[in-house]
């Protein structure tokens, strides 16, 4: 993997660490090496569970990198959603061991994405979260389907649809995040749960997950591939493609 992705194991956990300063935004490449890692890890039976995380400080990541969007055909918007959306899903179903993300720092947008894909989040005091889709004309539009059976249907309108930011105890208070730790301690904290993970029966943590999955799954994988139709459909569009180049010039959109 390049430098942007760094993928390691130590006492069966892989660990995979984003390393794209300033911000660990996404581009298609970037993806590719975070879906890899989770393949890798799959494929290694030596490999009882993995933590992703950033060693960017205060960042954990900012969602996609928007200017891969700003007048992009759409077929080039397609292939990125297909990585964040579908292959991301895809790889964490079949990875058959337990997944933590460990989030310090900021995490919006398609960061949110990639941390929620995960079985079990854990943040840093310091970290924060947000869906800022909205502001620049795009939808945020897998939180559709996947935070409101988290947080409950009107408090997941309310931060989808505002688009504000909000901490990390906002976050455990909302059921977003399962601890919030100091953030000296998180990486230690994500590695004793990963441990705890590896440390029980292979084979039936793979049954196990598998069940889990498929119980709460309620549809959302079918949901992902009308998430992709719908933010290609926007992103390539007049009010989109304004607030892009608004975000991106540091200037207030026209609407």
């Amino acid at each position: 993997m390049s430098n942007a992705v760094h993928y390691h194991v130590r006492d069966g956990i892989a660990e995979i660490l984003l390393d794209s300063p300033p911000v660990n935004a996404l581009t298609i490449a970037m993806l590719e090496q975070v879906i890899a890692g989770f393949r890798r890890a799959a494929a290694d039976d030596a490999v009882r569970a993995v933590v992703l995380s950033s060693a960017v400080p205060r960042r954990f990541c900012a969602g996609l990198d928007l200017s891969n969007l700003l007048g992009a055909p759409e077929a080039e918007i397609r292939r990125l959603l297909n990585a964040l959306y579908i292959e991301l899903s895809d790889a964490q179903h079949a990875l058959g061991k337990p997944s933590v993300a460990a989030i310090t720092g900021a995490a919006r947008g398609g960061g949110m994405t990639i941390a929620i894909s995960c079985d079990v989040l854990l943040a840093a005091e310091s970290a924060s979260f947000g869906y800022p889709e909205i502001d620049i004309a795009v939808l945020p539009a897998i939180h559709f389907a996947h935070l409101p059976r988290i947080v409950g249907r009107h408090r997941a309108f309310e931060l989808l649809f505002t688009g504000r930011s909000f901490d990390a105890a906002e976050a455990a208070a909302l059921g977003l995040v399962s601890h919030v730790y100091p953030d000296a301690e998180l990486h230690d904290r994500a590695h004793a749960l990963a441990r705890t993970f590896a440390a029980k029966p292979p084979q039936a943590m793979r049954a196990a997950r598998e069940a889990f999955l498929h119980a709460n799954d309620a549809g959302y994988r079918l949901s992902i591939r009308k998430a992709v139709d719908d933010f290609c459909r926007i992103a390539t569009g007049r009010e989109a493609q304004e607030g892009l180049g608004a975000f991106l010039a540091k200037r207030k959109p026209r609407w």
